[in-house]
């Protein structure tokens, strides 16, 4: 004899299992859409770290140094008459650190008429930076720097009176104050 069964009749439910189908390619179009919402993500981050990392910033010296002469106007140390100055120079220990004030491509390492041993870095946007009088250059023309990496040991070669770092910033082909960049903070 079958067991005892029974309850109030509720009326039928009628159970359609899910089309697995469906579920399948619901769940894929979601995980494609998570996928594509990552890749935007990653790419904007990616181009948040290039930007930081371009960006140009800070003093071409970290240990000790001052600076001896602003970017302007001035008397010039050999002829004594008023002339332009197209950076800032820092001075310190011969054989001092000079490091890249933002990350690029080396696109001069060498001798250049009145800058002595020069390191020259384009960091893109219209941007170049120019370390001058150096003692030792310690990169080379096409090298990838980052920001901070140490390029050259503080000289005074070419027209120079003593050991110092002649710190240029050129935006789009023109020389600006480096007073500007020197302070500057990244707000992105």
């Amino acid at each position: 004899m079958p067991p005892a069964v029974g309850g109030p009749e509720l009326g039928v439910l009628e159970y359609t299992p899910p089309d697995f189908i469906y579920v399948l390619d619901d769940l894929a179009a979601q995980i494609d859409n998570r996928e594509q919402q990552l890749k935007v993500l990653n790419s904007l981050l990616g181009d948040r770290k290039i930007q930081s990392e371009t960006f140009v910033a800070g003093r071409p010296i970290v240990k000790g140094g001052w600076m001896s002469s602003r970017y302007g106007y001035r008397n010039d140390p050999f002829t004594g008459k008023t002339a332009w100055h197209d950076g800032i120079d820092f001075a310190g220990k011969n054989g001092s650190e000079i490091v890249s004030v933002a990350s690029g491509v080396v696109t001069w390492a060498g001798q250049r008429s009145g800058y002595g041993e020069l390191v020259e870095i384009n960091h893109g946007n219209g941007y170049v930076t120019r370390y001058a009088h150096c003692n030792s250059i310690l990169v080379s023309v096409g090298d990838v720097v980052k920001k901070s990496d140490i390029i050259a040991l503080m000289g005074s070669t070419g027209r120079s009176t003593g050991p110092h770092v002649h710190f240029e910033v050129l935006l789009n082909g023109k020389s600006v104050d480096p007073a500007k960049y020197i302070n500057r903070v990244a707000r992105f």
